[in-house]
């Protein structure tokens, strides 16, 4: 086997067993990695230097791809696509959360994995970046930042309060309608001030 289809075999059994752990990392072992990918242990930390990395890795591979999808497919942000920054960014949010509540063990390690080392590349930050592609009008380059961090952070947090969300926020998140109510609302809070709502 060459290096890359090693790799792949690896980064291909991670997935597999990180979407059957349910988020706890303490159920992916190094072990468990290399039986399910056919490759020698050591190849594990010679490719990756740790099983960590390489759950970081796969976490962010997955993730990344959900990310590019998340903005229109041009190359042009600017382009009218007939819809104003709320909606947009809405839009953006729902596709987020719906990516989360459908991939909830993958996701759990990201957050808190960026929780434990937060970068500036990764995936809370690329998070907070797509909506900042949807916030297109005439605002401060600041209050585009200040928007998405806030909504990428409360939408981590939601997340997190797993089947406690209603008691916690008041919606049922694990209902598409409530989710995307939730999303509805906490835009408007952000953009426009809890009056709104």
């Amino acid at each position: 086997m060459k290096n890359d289809d090693i790799k792949n075999s690896i980064i291909d059994a991670t997935i597999h067993i990180i979407e059957e752990s349910d988020g706890d990392i303490k159920n992916i072992t190094a072990r468990k990695i290399a039986d399910r990918s056919g490759v020698a242990l050591g190849l594990i930390n010679y490719h990756f230097g740790s099983k960590e990395n390489l759950i970081a890795e796969c976490c962010g591979r997955i993730i990344n791809e959900m990310l590019s999808g998340l903005a229109p497919d041009k190359i042009d942000y600017t382009a009218d696509d007939g819809l104003s920054d709320r909606e947009r960014l809405i839009l953006y949010a729902r596709k987020t959360f719906d990516y989360i509540y459908s991939n909830p063990s993958i996701v759990k390690i990201s957050i808190l994995s960026d929780f434990k080392d937060y970068k500036s590349n990764g995936n809370a930050v690329l998070t907070q970046k797509g909506f900042q592609l949807a916030l297109r009008g005439k605002m401060p380059e600041s209050r585009k930042k200040h928007i998405a961090f806030s909504l990428a952070s409360i939408m981590q947090a939601a997340f997190l309060s797993g089947e406690n969300s209603e008691q916690i926020t008041g919606y049922k998140l694990q209902s598409k309608k409530q989710r995307d109510k939730f999303i509805s609302d906490t835009v408007t809070m952000l953009m426009d001030g809890t009056d709104e709502i």
